[in-house]
């Protein structure tokens, strides 16, 4: 079976956070940064080259892949801030309902700007979803 393409690599997150190009992307980067650390009491590490991740959980698929991602993170992209590990705990539909402006794909919610979302809803979806992959998924 082939590796996990995105692993833990080892890399600085706060070198890559202050690598980030645009001012407000990179501003709003250490602001997640900040609230992670804080929610889940987790310091960052960096999963392949750009995911900021806190925690980690072990998953395994009924085809027998497995192997251990981020509990939640964040990607501050050009286009919008990706944050991973939000939508799947029980409450994250109701919490996403009240987090303002944003898109869900598949794994992902994606944000333009902070300045258009809650973030006390935010912080209650970080939690959630830290909560969730840690205790009810797996812990690696």
């Amino acid at each position: 079976m082939a590796e996990n393409k995105t692993q833990v690599t080892g890399a600085s997150p706060d070198d890559f956070l202050a690598a980030v190009d645009h001012p407000v992307r990179r501003r709003e980067a250490l602001r997640l940064r900040e609230l992670m650390t804080e929610l889940t009491g987790e310091e960052p590490e960096m999963w392949g080259p750009t995911i900021v991740g806190f925690g980690r959980y072990h998953y395994k698929y009924d085809s027998g892949r497995e192997g251990d991602s981020a509990a939640v993170g964040f990607s501050p992209r050009k286009a919008s801030l990706s944050l991973y590990g939000l939508s799947a705990a029980p409450e994250a539909a109701e919490l996403l309902a009240r987090l303002g402006k944003h898109k869900v794909g598949a794994g992902c919610v994606y944000v333009n700007k902070l300045e258009d979302i809650d973030e006390d809803a935010l912080a209650e979806l970080i939690r959630a979803g830290y909560r969730y992959y840690t205790t009810v998924v797996h812990q690696p």
